[in-house]
C-alpha cells in the first residue's frame, strides 16, 4: 500500500556551522550590551568564560577536561539566551539578518576596460 504522508522538503541551512557561531557570537555581544537585560543575566556568559580561562577543571581526567570547557560555554550561552526576553533576542537577530540576502548595497560603479591577448 502506498504511503499517504505529504513529502516534506529538507532545506540546507543558510550558512555553515562557523557561520552560526559568529552569529551567536555577535547576537551575544548584542544582548550584554543592551540595557533592557538585567544585569545578573548578563553574568552567565561571564561566568562562562571566565570558567574557560580558570586553570582548575572540573573533571580531571586527561582529554575530558577540553569537553567540560566546552559544555560550560555551550549552557553557560544557550542559558543565557533562553532567559532574555523573546521580544529583545527577536529583534536583535532581525537587525543581524537584515543585510543577508539584501544584494542593494553591493552596487560598485565602475569603469571596464577590454585586454587584448596579441
Amino acid at each position: 500500500m502506498a504511503d499517504k504522508r505529504p513529502n516534506k522538503i529538507i532545506t540546507p541551512p543558510k550558512g555553515g556551522m562557523l557561520r552560526d557561531l559568529i552569529a551567536h557570537v555577535k547576537l551575544i555581544g548584542r544582548l550584554m550590551g543592551d540595557s533592557r537585560i538585567s544585569i545578573f543575566l548578563k553574568v552567565l556568559p561571564l561566568v562562562s568564560l571566565t570558567y574557560l580561562v580558570w586553570p582548575f577543571d572540573l573533571i580531571a581526567f586527561p582529554g575530558i577536561g577540553v569537553l567540560d570547557d566546552a559544555a560550560v560555554l555551550w549552557i553557560g550561552s544557550t542559558l543565557f539566551l533562553e532567559l532574555c526576553p523573546p521580544k529583545v533576542v527577536a529583534e536583535h537577530m532581525r537587525e543581524l539578518a537584515g543585510g543577508e540576502g539584501d544584494s542593494t548595497g553591493d552596487i560598485v560603479d565602475a569603469e571596464t576596460t577590454d585586454i587584448d591577448d596579441r
